[in-house]
Formats: structure tokens, C-alpha cells, sequence
């Protein structure tokens, strides 16, 4: 059980007990170590059942987690770039972290629909017509 709550930002704190721990052996570098220390960490959230986030980030980062996320709305992230436990618990913290910020980011404003220029429209058709120029000249020479 991870105790200390991971703060994403000054609105949103997950709380420590909402977050699970667990340590598995994991391939790599490592030496002999590699196979008695189980330095691997996966954290567990969930993220579906949790009072901590907001409905609407709630649901962006199920959809940006997407494989990782169970039927049961629990995300898995596995952290296993490093030797040591410690610095591959903070490795999966910061992860989630980050993929908590790509969800709580404002949506983009909505896109303006443009007209095209008087002047490009202008151009499209010119080229369009020296095309069909080009092309009438190719065919067959007249019998005059």
C-alpha cells in the first residue's frame, strides 16, 4: 500500500490509500540481482471508482490509458526502466501523474470555419483551366 498521497496539481490530491503497490521480478540489467530482487513495480489505481478526480478528467484519462485500464476501471502501470525499487515506484508515480495532467488539460477551442479567399479561389481556377489547356492539346491534331 503506498501511504504518502501523490499531488498532480493544486486542485487534484490522490489520496495514498487509493493507490497499490506491488513489486515483481523484472528482466534487464541488473546482474544477478535481477533474479532474486523483485524491483519491478506495478500501481495500481482506480481510476473509475475514484472520489479524488473530477468526472470529466475521470473519463479523459480512461480513454488515454486504454489498454492499461481493466473492465473493472483499475489502471495498471508497470515501471520496471530502473535497478532500484525506489526509483521505479517513483517512475510509475510520475507516469500517473503525467497521464492525470494530459487529462485535466483544457479542451482545444473549437475550430471557426473559414471561407476560402476570393484570390485563391481565383487561382485554383485559373490553374484548373491552363490544366484542361494543357491536356485539350495533347489529343488528336485536327484534319485542316
Amino acid at each position: 500500500m503506498a501511504s504518502d498521497p501523490l499531488y498532480i496539481n493544486d486542485r487534484i490530491v490522490i489520496a495514498g490509500w487509493e493507490l497499490s503497490e506491488q513489486f515483481v521480478l523484472a528482466g534487464g540489467p541488473g546482474g544477478q540481482n535481477v533474479n532474486k530482487v523483485a524491483t519491478a513495480v506495478q500501481l495500481f489505481f482506480n481510476i473509475a471508482a475514484s472520489p479524488s478526480l473530477p468526472e470529466r478528467i475521470r473519463d479523459i484519462a480512461i480513454g488515454l490509458a486504454g489498454r492499461r485500464v481493466s473492465k473493472e476501471g483499475v489502471l495498471m502501470i508497470e515501471a520496471n526502466s530502473f535497478r532500484s525499487q525506489d526509483r521505479n515506484r517513483e517512475d510509475a508515480r510520475e507516469r500517473l501523474k503525467a497521464l492525470i495532467l494530459k487529462a485535466a488539460e483544457p479542451p482545444p477551442p473549437p475550430r471557426r470555419k473559414t471561407k476560402p479567399t476570393r484570390g485563391s479561389v481565383e487561382r485554383r481556377l485559373k490553374a484548373k483551366s491552363g490544366r484542361g489547356e494543357v491536356k485539350k492539346m495533347r489529343g488528336r491534331p485536327d484534319g485542316e
